[in-house]
């Protein structure tokens, strides 16, 4: 390899005020953050304890320990974590990110990245570094899913800012324990879902809430309805308009977002996620009639939030759950959980149910099929029972005429 200056110096001689003489050598070392390079003095010792032989060991000695001539040493950037951030922050993001994106963003900057990495080269983040990062904040009880999403983050800013926009590192080294693995894997499996039964049975429980006036609990009520049998995110349950709304055709256009934290309705969440939903079947065409008893007298005007507060704006997802869907859990005595519960429930039904792959995918909005497939989780007892059920159903009857046939 071609040397930088300052990595081979030579063993010189020095003399203190008092006379004695001594060896020594001079080095430049980079410094992270700057352009300059640094010199650094290594004295080896006096001349008359030591002959120049042994300070050129020495010397060779303290080279290695700097690590200057290996392969493995990297230059560091002028450039720092704190440089990519200030651009993520003042450049890309704002241009491309949606608000809700830079909004979760920010939240793991501040908290978990700008303190542990603003002043790190960015030649020097590598996965070893990451890896060490990671497992402190483990021990520091974060999950690693938590720890995932923040790496998400991280990544993306040192590749908008970088030259070949990539990343570093990649997430596939990440150590993360194998018995870790398996444990967020078998929680994703098991995530709270709600069958159209479960969506109708919290319905006529929110509309016995003896806190909620009439109108919240229609409200309320429609919407896990309309959840269920739609599938949609709650973020478009809740922009949905009503000239999005075609009674006629059986049909509900998805074409905004409602974004939660910044209380703002603006593009969905990717392209996949414009589309039109298709209430075909059996749920889907009791949710039609539902959300057309509950927006009776409104059709007139096409602008107005299907779902909306007596403001006029959309309903937030916390005042939902709160007023609505959690006491009405907690009075049937299912698991709490969130309005995402019924969008995987509607899933896991369309895919029971025998909906092609690609249909199902474009009417929940899917990028990939791989995403389809999680939503399916683990599938319940009793919808496994009633599978077993119309798929052995007819043959048992069949059989036992043909037995009853024979004997007469």
């Amino acid at each position: 390899m071609s040397r930088r200056s300052g990595q081979n110096p030579s063993v010189r001689v020095g003399k203190r005020a008092d006379g004695s003489k001594y060896y020594f050598c001079q080095v430049w070392i980079d410094v992270p953050g700057q352009e300059e390079k640094k010199r650094i003095t290594e004295v080896f010792g006096l001349t008359n304890q030591m002959t120049k032989s042994e300070a050129q060991r020495k010397k060779l000695e303290f080279i290695s320990n700097l690590k200057l001539n290996s392969s493995d040493y990297r230059i560091p950037s002028s450039r720092c974590f704190a440089d990519a951030v200030k651009y993520y922050r003042e450049q890309f993001a704002p241009l491309y990110l949606r608000d809700s994106t830079i909004d979760i963003a920010n939240v793991h900057l501040r908290a978990h990245l700008e303190p542990d990495w603003k002043d790190v080269p960015i030649d020097h983040i590598t996965i070893e570094r990451v890896n060490e990062w990671a497992w402190k904040k483990r021990r520091a009880g974060l999950s690693w899913t938590t720890i995932q999403n923040i790496l998400r983050t991280m990544q993306r800013v040192l590749s908008c800012a970088s030259k070949d926009k990539k990343p570093p590192f990649s997430l596939k080294g990440l150590a993360v324990p194998e018995q870790d693995k398996m444990d967020m894997a078998i929680a994703r499996r098991r995530a709270i879902s709600f069958s159209w039964a479960d969506a109708n049975r919290i319905a006529n429980a929110v509309r016995k809430l003896p806190d909620l006036d009439e109108a919240r609990k229609s409200r309320y009520a429609t919407a896990f309805i309309l959840a269920s049998a739609t599938g949609l995110r709650c973020s478009e349950l809740f922009a949905l308009r009503m000239d999005d709304l075609d009674f006629r055709a059986g049909t509900i256009r998805v074409n905004e977002s409602f974004d939660g934290r910044t209380y703002t309705v603006g593009k969905c969440k990717n392209v996949a996620a414009y589309r039109t939903v298709f209430l075909g079947d059996r749920e889907g065409k009791k949710a039609l009639r539902i959300l057309k008893a509950f927006v009776r007298g409104r059709v007139q005007n096409p602008g107005e939030f299907v779902f909306h507060s007596k403001h006029g704006s959309p309903m937030r997802e916390t005042k939902v759950l709160h007023e609505g869907l959690h006491p009405a859990l907690k009075a049937l005595g299912l698991p709490q959980a969130g309005l995402h519960a019924f969008r995987r429930g509607c899933n896991r039904r369309w895919e029971l149910a025998g909906m092609n792959p690609a249909v199902q995918r474009q009417m929940m909005g899917h990028s990939s099929e791989a995403m389809t497939a999680r939503y399916s989780g683990e599938i319940p007892a009793e919808e496994i029972r009633a599978a077993f059920s119309r798929l052995n159903g007819p043959r048992i009857v069949v059989s036992e005429n043909k037995e009853n046939e024979a004997v007469a």
